[in-house]
């Protein structure tokens, strides 16, 4: 394992492991803000590499095929990229959370000449991931190490076609990033057909979920979430995307496309999404707290 230090106010990141760049399919590890970073070859696929960060998975990234989406979680939401405008055309996309950059990446290679600005606090994060795991230099693509609602707040208004926030630390999403205050800002960046989209991750009883839709709604005309159909049923922890805009949502095609996953998910909307909140009140700067941890074996 690595250290990790600052010298004449930049990170330097010291590792061990061979890396993403030489072909070759060692592990790498190394110190940054969050803890200790590591990417672990996929046996199956010669260049691609799954990050994790204390050991619990954050993203999957395949160099020689952006394309390929491994985790469930970040197909869903590349189905969203895919339906948010018609094909090849670019988009202005807001990063907020940065992993190994893997949905900026899929963008990138979907929507060519698309404005990408990614927003992730961990800038040891940030020079490991460049290190180890570059970037398409003809990608138009911009990462700031800030707290993402700080880069949120940057933004100018109206920018932004796709919102997409997957920010987690120790693997629970900051209390800050929960709010409906939050979401404000949120719909400040967003053109008026912009989506916000959210990776959640909750478990049983599904408080969290409850009541990010919930929240979602205080502030959104339309919105639709995919997530397992045991995570639906509280049966354990998982993870759920949120869409929401103040357009239609393509819900058909959305299920469809999430239905037919190698892992099949489910999408509702509508009724069935606020009869599956609930009750729940929106959660506000006031009220906010984290998501819930994982239990231990959610990683086994």
């Amino acid at each position: 394992m690595g250290r990790s230090r600052r010298r004449g106010g930049e990170r330097e990141n010291e590792t061990t492991g061979t890396t993403g760049r030489t072909g070759t399919t060692g592990p790498v590890t190394g110190r940054v803000d969050g803890g200790t970073a590591e990417l672990a070859p996929d046996r199956d696929r010669t260049r691609a590499w799954t990050l994790l960060i204390d050991g619990a998975p954050q993203s999957h990234v395949d160099l020689d095929d952006p394309t390929h989406l491994d985790f469930s979680y970040q197909r869903r939401i590349g189905h969203l990229i895919d339906l948010a405008g018609p094909a090849r055309q670019p988009l202005n996309v807001l990063h907020l959370g940065g992993g190994a950059f893997t949905l900026a990446r899929y963008t990138a290679a979907t929507r060519p000449r698309s404005g990408q600005q990614i927003v992730e606090i961990d800038a040891g994060l940030v020079a490991f991931v460049r290190e180890h795991l570059p970037l398409d230099p003809q990608a138009r693509v911009r990462v700031r190490a800030l707290d993402a609602r700080a880069g949120l707040a940057k933004l100018p208004e109206g920018w932004a076609d796709l919102v997409i926030a997957d920010v987690f630390g120790g693997a629970r999403t900051p209390a800050h990033l929960t709010s409906a205050e939050f979401l404000d800002d949120v719909r400040r960046v967003l053109s008026p057909t912009g989506w916000y989209v959210a990776n959640l991750a909750d478990g049983p009883p599904l408080a969290h979920l409850r009541g990010q839709i919930a929240t979602a709604a205080s502030r959104f005309g339309h919105l639709a979430m995919a997530a397992d159909p045991v995570v639906w049923r509280a049966k354990r922890f998982g993870n759920a995307v949120l869409v929401a805009a103040d357009t239609e949502l393509p819900i058909a095609d959305f299920t469809r496309r999430v239905a037919s996953d190698p892992h099949p998910g489910r999408v509702e909307h509508g009724r069935a999404l606020t009869d599956f909140a609930g009750g729940a009140t929106p959660v506000t700067d006031a009220s906010a707290t984290p998501s819930p941890a994982p239990p231990p074996t959610a990683f086994q």
